[in-house]
């Protein structure tokens, strides 16, 4: 399966509308991604995970799913995507703050760490990889069932190298889930670039291996992302099984606020990559086709400005998690622990 990149938005079947939805969800997404890093760098956030390069991958399959019918098991880097599925920049910033309400993990979960149950979006962990398999598991069951939902299964390049990915993808193709494996490839595992962790150039040349189609797009170009997000994700819902997609994209800041960069990248390489940034890419698009305009950019920044103030002072009031509750959900039967609240 091959796309070619897509000039224009009509092409692809996407209103103007449709359009200007992605865009206002990047730059939010963006937005509180900054807020975010602010947060942490002034001791109010613990950890921080940045999507800033990814927001086209996240943007262009999210805009090819059905929100709240398919499932996603996403990548930790896609903030975008999920709100535009339909998680609030409330929910999200109760989520980095650790507060009981929490609709990942109430507060108990480090940053990033998806998952919200009405919008089939499942929860991921730290350690990479043991959640390909599992959303391959979701495929497999819902192809018993009957229906017409398709599971996209979001992972980094790295993650890409783990026996984990190998075993789902060799099930998915064999039982013909109703699945799509993306694989977000910013050029690093943590620090490691990509030549030191594989012998090919191109994931996706993996694909064949497992007898389904591979695909590499330009991650940074939304409506290409898209145009092979809905492509595979019909395929996906006709019963023809998985697509693996390989999306290029960039990370424009360290791995996440526990990492340094400057130790591994050189400033050349850091401004390359900004120059590749997504957002700005895409509101270039839309400056182009006439559907934006500088007067349109400053009332659309005020207007998320708003939003995400609004959630931060909306989440840093709420109550932190009881210590009672640290082992909800862990085990079966809470009677377990004794009157102390300890086994």
């Amino acid at each position: 399966m091959s796309v070619q990149t897509v000039l224009y938005h009509q092409d692809l079947g996407l209103s103007d509308e449709d359009v200007l939805k992605m865009y206002r969800v990047m730059a939010l997404s963006r937005l509180l991604d900054d807020r975010m890093w602010l947060l942490n760098r002034q001791g109010i956030g613990h950890f921080a995970v940045p999507g800033q390069g990814h927001e086209a991958v996240a943007i262009g399959y999210a805009a090819a799913l059905r929100p709240g019918h398919d499932w996603l098991v996403p990548h930790y880097r896609d903030l975008a995507g999920l709100l535009y599925l339909g998680v609030t920049p409330r929910e999200i910033m109760v989520h980095y703050l650790a507060k009981a309400e929490d609709v990942m993990s109430g507060g108990r979960q480090n940053y990033a760490h998806w998952g919200h149950t009405r919008l089939r979006i499942k929860t991921i962990s730290s350690p990479q990889g043991p959640h390909v398999p599992q959303g391959v598991g979701i495929a497999y069951a819902l192809k018993l069932r009957g229906g017409d939902e398709v599971v996209w299964i979001g992972f980094g390049d790295g993650t890409s190298s783990k026996g984990d990915v190998h075993e789902a993808m060799n099930f998915a193709a064999i039982h013909k889930t109703p699945c799509v494996f993306c694989c977000e490839n910013n050029g690093y595992a943590i620090s490691v670039t990509l030549d030191k962790q594989m012998a090919v150039e191109n994931v996706a040349e993996r694909a064949a291996g497992y007898g389904m189609p591979g695909v590499v797009v330009d991650g940074t170009n939304v409506l290409e992302v898209y145009a092979a997000a809905k492509e595979a994700v019909e395929r996906a819902r006709a019963g023809e099984g998985p697509t693996f997609i390989e999306a290029k994209c960039v990370r424009l800041y360290p791995h996440t606020s526990n990492d340094d960069d400057r130790h591994y990248r050189t400033p050349e390489e850091r401004e390359e990559a900004k120059r590749r940034d997504p957002v700005p890419k895409f509101r270039q698009y839309l400056q182009d086709v006439g559907l934006w305009d500088e007067e349109k950019e400053a009332a659309l920044q005020e207007e998320i400005l708003n939003v995400v103030e609004e959630a931060i002072e909306y989440a840093m009031q709420r109550p932190d998690p009881r210590a009672e509750d640290a082992v909800l959900h862990v085990y079966a039967d809470n009677t377990i622990l004794g009157s102390d609240g300890y086994l």
